[in-house]
């Protein structure tokens, strides 16, 4: 557990709040937009999962998914709009990227609209390689 003030980032997957998180991401989130309950829920529980908490109550979260040996995709990466410019975003990514179970890796990803610049802060660039990488994507 970090703590900061009041706040804290915890990996406990019992305290996820997953209503809260799927409240957020199906209905304000640019990118989940739809996502179900469940979906949501089945997400969590195959993730290592950074919740961030106001004493009790969850108010932001990072989910990575990685084999903690050479890759991690960060996603889900958000902090409820009342409690953003604090810096706690910030704080959430220097939690993440330093994290013990995560170091070493040889490669990072993410995808992102519009927090280039905060990514860039803690060594993310873009792809070096696009041409190397594909995707199969289907929309919901």
């Amino acid at each position: 557990m970090y703590s900061r003030d009041n706040f804290t980032i915890n990996t406990d997957p019992q305290r996820l709040d997953s209503t809260m998180i799927h409240g957020y991401l199906s209905q304000q989130s640019y990118w989940a937009q739809g996502r179900t309950l469940e979906q949501v829920e089945r997400s969590l529980k195959h993730s290592l999962c950074f919740g961030v908490y106001d004493g009790s109550r969850q108010i932001g979260l990072a989910r990575v998914i990685s084999d903690l040996t050479t890759f991690a995709y960060l996603c889900d990466v958000f902090i409820l709009e009342e409690y953003q410019g604090h810096g706690l975003g910030k704080w959430l990514i220097e939690v993440v990227t330093s994290y013990p179970d995560l170091q070493g890796l040889r490669r990072w990803s993410l995808a992102t609209r519009d927090a280039h610049g905060l990514y860039e802060q803690y060594g993310f660039t873009p792809l070096s390689a696009p041409e190397r990488w594909m995707e199969r994507f289907k929309p919901s």
